[in-house]
């Protein structure tokens, strides 16, 4: 009767994370053309601070796609795939004001590379840049930054933010809903970034030098207070 019990609540165990974990359904194209290498901005180049800790930047799609849906460059994102939240790059951060930056040459990311990544980032202007601005200082390969940052974003279970359609809610309520499908998260380790009209732009997931979540260094963007809109 014991073990009929136990397999019972297994099973009910699985179902209800797998309820709670919506998949993030999303095959590449099959072709996809990688972003040609840059020379980076002079002023940008910050090679001279360390790192003190990472943030993972996650984009909530909707908005991205708001006012740009009906470019060339948003298809896959926008309109062929229905998307949440997508990696916008794992980025060093310094110990102050001032953040690693283009800290070595960056050759374009190949084909392949890009295809692998691109339901995490969809956007091969964006994987070049990322690699570029924030890979180079902490990776000696484009692949090994971005399997950093997939390894990273595969241990977040994403909300979906259903709840906030059709009505206005708190940056707190965004926490909540983080730390809610992610228990070892903390509420002050995530950064909330709005825009014009107080739109949900970016959740920020901060850790420590051992990639561990971690209390933000500067600040929390948003407060819990403050009424934020999520577009859908």
């Amino acid at each position: 009767m014991r073990l009929a019990f136990l397999v019972v609540l297994a099973a009910w165990s699985v179902a209800s994370i797998a309820a709670a974990a919506p998949l993030r359904a999303c095959t590449p194209p099959v072709h996809v053309s990688p972003a040609p290498a840059q020379r980076p901005p002079e002023r940008e180049i910050v090679r001279d601070t360390p790192t003190a800790s990472y943030m993972l930047a996650l984009t909530w799609s909707p908005e991205w796609c708001r006012p740009r849906g009906g470019s060339p460059e948003a298809r896959f994102q926008c309109r062929q795939n229905h998307m949440g939240f997508v990696v916008h790059g794992l980025w060093p951060n310094g110990p102050g004001k001032r953040h690693p930056r283009y800290c070595a040459k960056a050759p374009a990311i190949s084909a392949a590379t890009v295809r692998r990544h691109y339901c995490m980032t969809p956007s091969a202007d964006l994987l070049q840049h990322e690699w570029a601005a924030h890979g180079t200082c902490g990776w000696k390969t484009p692949d090994a930054y971005f399997d950093k940052a997939q390894a990273l974003w595969r241990a977040i279970d994403a909300p979906d933010l259903a709840f906030a359609a059709g009505r206005e809610v708190t940056a707190g309520d965004v926490r909540d809903a983080f730390v809610a499908r992610n228990p070892a998260l903390r509420r002050n380790g995530l950064y909330i970034k709005v825009v014009d009209g107080n739109r949900l732009q970016e959740v920020r997931i901060c850790h420590d030098l051992r990639f561990r979540p971690a209390a933000c260094r500067s600040g929390l963007g948003a407060p819990d207070h403050a009424r934020i809109r999520i577009q859908h």
